[in-house]
């Protein structure tokens, strides 16, 4: 029997609010045990900057570039990872030795797999080097360069979660982050592609007309009526009519259509744009599946999972009600995938991001 590890799953995902820490017990194919979950929130003035190199990524051309704006965001992530890490373990009553690996997604400033360019900001030697533990970083690159989207890359743990749980399949695993996808699990390789927006679009637009870093509780949306012609705009985008594997930038789509709309209305309508490109995924899937099951962010916002119930055509749960950690599935899957990098296991596969064969990946930072 292969020897379980202790991991550490770290996640700054594409809404950019901060780092998700967990700690699971896995050989990288089994999950034997789920522990302790934390986040770090980024300050205001860290998004800001964070915020800064993702409006300037699109002029990149070497992944490596590191200049200006690119190098003092790099900065303030790994900083930011690692006071997390610090501040788990010292929650926990663990130290590094407890600790075999970490997994480090970095933050993603640029993703264009067409291009073959994917960024994930980020020091894996530097956050190694600091907390004296083994890292795995740098874990999109590979896929990218071997023709693959680069992303989801979540979908090898979702089918893990299932077995774990005993779920009859097929079910769809829902992430709703800054970009939403979907996972449909059959019992063959997971079948996974991006949905379109999740929670991005909504952040975005509350940002910039109420100052809140969020819709919580979905509460301002619940106040607004849905601009059936601005969602129809919003969904007739292209991305929505290709097949899958396909995969976004966080930017890939513009709430421009939206202008003139109130604060309310144009949250209830970016909710539903959220919603409906969820519903048009099903078009993709082999047959209906008997379960969805939503992790991410937007599992917390009622308004959203309301709108999901209506659009979908089989029961709507969140990872909590089944008992996930539904906030912090993506920092699992990234200490999972830490440990199946180990072991020379495949992260993706041709179903998940087109990549041409089941594709390694991740590169080890060892400790001094």
């Amino acid at each position: 029997m292969t020897k379980a590890l202790t991991a550490i799953g770290l996640m700054s995902g594409t809404s950019m609010d901060g780092v998700d820490v967990a700690l699971i017990e896995t050989d990288g194919e089994m999950v034997f045990a789920f522990g302790p979950t934390g986040s770090r929130p980024y300050s205001a003035a860290e998004r800001r900057t964070i915020a800064a190199a993702v409006a300037q990524a699109p002029g990149i051309s070497d992944r490596n570039e590191r200049s200006g704006a690119f190098g003092e965001a790099e900065g303030i992530v790994t900083g930011a990872h690692a006071d997390a890490v610090e501040a788990f373990l010292a929650e926990n009553g663990l130290t590094a030795a407890d600790i075999d690996v970490i997994g480090f997604h970095g933050q993603t400033i640029f993703h264009r797999p067409e291009t073959r360019l994917t960024v994930q900001i980020g020091d894996g030697p530097a956050l190694s080097e600091r907390l004296g533990i083994d890292v795995v970083h740098d874990i999109r690159a590979a896929d990218v360069a071997a023709g693959g989207q680069g992303a989801p890359f979540v979908p090898v743990y979702h089918r893990a979660l299932a077995a774990h749980a005993g779920l009859d399949l097929p079910v769809v695993v829902l992430n709703l982050g800054g970009v939403g996808n979907v996972t449909y699990l059959s019992g063959e390789a997971p079948l996974a592609f991006d949905t379109g927006p999740a929670n991005a679009l909504i952040d975005d637009w509350v940002s910039a007309r109420a100052g809140m870093a969020y819709d919580e509780g979905g509460r301002i949306a619940a106040r607004g009526r849905i601009d059936e012609d601005a969602l129809a705009a919003l969904l007739s985008g292209l991305y929505f009519s290709r097949r899958p594997p396909k995969s976004l930038d966080r930017n890939e789509f513009s709430a421009s259509s939206l202008e003139g709309l109130s604060l309310e209305d144009g949250a209830a309508t970016l909710a539903a744009f959220t919603a409906a490109s969820v519903a048009l995924a099903r078009d993709w899937f082999p047959e209906p599946a008997r379960q969805w099951i939503v992790v991410g962010g937007g599992a917390n916002n009622p308004t959203l999972m309301a709108m999901l119930r209506d659009r979908l055509d089989a029961p709507v749960v969140t990872g909590a009600e089944i008992g996930w950690s539904g906030d912090h599935v993506e920092a699992q899957a990234f200490a999972y995938l830490a440990a199946r990098s180990l072991r020379g296991l495949p992260l993706t596969f041709p179903t998940s991001t087109g990549v041409p064969e089941p594709m390694t990946g991740g590169v080890l930072a060892k400790a001094r």
